[in-house]
């Protein structure tokens, strides 16, 4: 959801309006915990796995509540800045990101009867390229796979990945650039994107 959207909806006040709330009020942040968390933890199970996301998710809440007075105002959209704290959380988990991206080379998922003829087609061409998609991740440099995870999988602008990571947007261009260009070369003509599913 785009900054323009956020603030459009008058039936429900933007991001920047409850954060300001919240100083005064602090059970007003509690808005934002529920318009964000699902979305935040889907993003760090399909990078690190079940195990993880709710404590880090919780983790990003707090230390959003603890800096809600730094929040630019300005900006009426807390999506970037929550994925920006998100992230940086994330990078403590390295390792187990890596190993995640090990074992989902080596793991194979079974298709049933049950399941119609298009999810199962779609999940045999996913599994075809799982293997060389998680080599191919846990190859990217750490700041090209966060940009392009972030832009992938939460679906963020490349304004909003500039606002998340703390960088030029130009840095963001070049990096996405560079991680989808090593994306292609291990995939062949397989777009990654299309796979986001993998790690569900």
């Amino acid at each position: 959801m785009s900054a323009a959207e956020v603030a459009s909806r008058p039936e429900q006040r933007s991001d920047a309006e409850v954060i300001a709330d919240s100083q005064d009020e602090p059970e007003a942040f509690a808005a934002l915990f529920d318009r964000y968390w699902a979305t935040l933890h889907r993003y760090v199970v399909r990078r690190l796995g079940p195990d993880v996301a709710e404590d880090l998710v919780g983790d990003a809440f707090l230390v959003a509540f603890e800096r809600r007075d730094r929040f630019d105002t300005g900006r009426a959209d807390a999506r970037p800045w929550l994925f920006g704290i998100l992230t940086k959380l994330i990078s403590r988990h390295r390792r187990s990101e890596a190993a995640r991206y090990r074992m989902m080379e080596r793991s194979s998922h079974e298709t049933t009867a049950e399941e119609p003829a298009d999810q199962v087609a779609s999940t045999v061409s996913a599994l075809a390229v799982r293997p060389a998609l998680a080599r191919a991740l846990a190859g990217l440099r750490a700041g090209d796979r966060d940009v392009l995870l972030l832009a992938g999988w939460a679906d963020l602008s490349y304004e909003e990945i500039s606002v998340a990571l703390n960088i030029p947007v130009g840095t963001v261009r070049s990096r996405l650039h560079r991680a989808r260009r090593k994306m292609r070369a291990a995939l062949g003509d397989n777009n990654p994107l299309l796979v986001g599913e993998m790690a569900s």
